[in-house]
């Protein structure tokens, strides 16, 4: 059998992918040139354009796809095969098919990922020295991306390569076409980005409600984390099941804690105004035990069982016995306490004060070097 050398080209018409599956789809129309000297003849017609049936009647390369799980030619209504002889000796071949490729996933960046899918073929059973393969000029051509069924990404450019490939049988020559895709982020802003970001808003409302009102306070924060630990199981289903953190993982995981901690906060806040008032129960006769007596027929006002406010030293102890050493001070009503030198007062009380700047000022840093982070580094 004589060697020949066989050019390809493909003409992509139509890629989807699926995610879950870690394969896309893809509607080629294959075609490969070759010489045989075999089939030189002398005539006034230049070109012979033979029926598909005398495929089988004349050699043809023996070309695979590597990567595909699952290839299918058209068959409908007559075999989509195109078969021309020239009068030198070239022909050519051309065939429609329907390939399910592998296209291996790193999804670190997800959802702002980007993907080279490629598509492999070969020669099966004849080695670079029996077959040579080598692109065309023009090699590949896309048709018309209106008709494209990429919903998720968008299509960025292709490029093509040859290689050789060593195998116990011999080295093969191996061709390959990159279909270069980038993942579109509406659905998942949509989806998941903004309804995170407005659960853990809904969440710092509560440092705007009364502390007293603990059953209000109390349901605001459980129900953001519980809406947040629905949010991540939901986003988890959109991608297929890998080991590490993907982008969407990081972005949900922080908008989970900002609610939770949100919830401790007033957890915290409550134990300690709750704790000194259940530890005073003096401060409550006292102010009963107030009184204000006025003589009838005098000008003499006698005020008794008043208690001076805060007189006592409150810079080394709490109201509830405790020692001041530790960040935050538990006590609130007396004003004229201060710590010990070289540390910081902070009234329990005030806590969701400090926390109306903290969380939104910490959520919109993080906002800021995540998004530049994904999208610029």
């Amino acid at each position: 059998m004589d060697k020949g050398i066989c050019q390809s080209n493909n003409e992509n018409r139509n890629a989807k992918t699926r995610k879950k599956n870690r394969e896309y789809t893809i509607d080629i129309f294959f075609a490969q040139t070759w010489y045989d000297s075999r089939l030189k003849f002398n005539s006034t017609m230049k070109v012979l354009m033979l029926n598909s049936n005398m495929v089988g009647k004349i050699w043809i390369p023996d070309t695979f796809f590597r990567n595909s799980r699952k290839s299918d030619a058209h068959w409908i209504t007559t075999p989509n095969r195109l078969l021309r002889l020239w009068s030198n000796g070239r022909v050519m071949y051309t065939l429609r098919l329907t390939i399910n490729a592998e296209c291996y996933l790193k999804l670190h960046n997800f959802p702002m990922d980007e993907h080279s899918c490629p598509l492999e073929f070969s020669s099966y059973g004849y080695p670079k020295n029996e077959i040579l393969y080598r692109w065309q000029r023009r090699s590949v051509e896309v048709a018309d991306q209106r008709y494209w069924r990429l919903y998720q990404f968008a299509f960025v450019g292709l490029r093509n390569s040859s290689d050789v490939a060593s195998t116990q049988s011999g080295e093969y020559v191996v061709m390959s076409v990159f279909f270069d895709l980038s993942r579109r982020m509406g659905y998942f802003t949509i989806q998941t980005y903004i309804p995170c970001s407005m659960i853990v808003v809904l969440s710092w409302v509560s440092f705007w409600i009364n502390k007293d009102a603990v059953p209000a306070r109390t349901s605001l924060g459980i129900t953001t984390v519980l809406t947040m630990t629905t949010l991540s199981t939901i986003s988890r289903k959109s991608l297929p099941k890998v080991s590490y953190v993907t982008a969407m993982d990081l972005f949900v995981s922080v908008c989970f804690i900002f609610t939770f901690a949100a919830l401790i906060e007033y957890g915290t806040l409550h134990y300690f105004t709750s704790n000194r008032k259940s530890k005073n129960p003096e401060a409550g006769k006292t102010q009963k035990n107030m009184a204000v007596n006025i003589r009838t027929g005098t000008s003499l006002l006698q005020i008794n069982n008043i208690a001076p406010y805060c007189e006592e030293d409150h810079s080394d102890k709490c109201l509830d016995g405790k020692d001041c050493m530790g960040f935050f001070c538990c006590f609130d009503d007396c004003r004229s306490g201060a710590w010990r030198e070289n540390r910081t007062h902070v009234h329990v009380s005030k806590i969701d004060s400090y926390s109306r700047i903290f969380f939104p000022t910490a959520f919109g840093l993080f906002n800021l070097v995540y998004w530049v982070g994904y999208l610029y580094l």
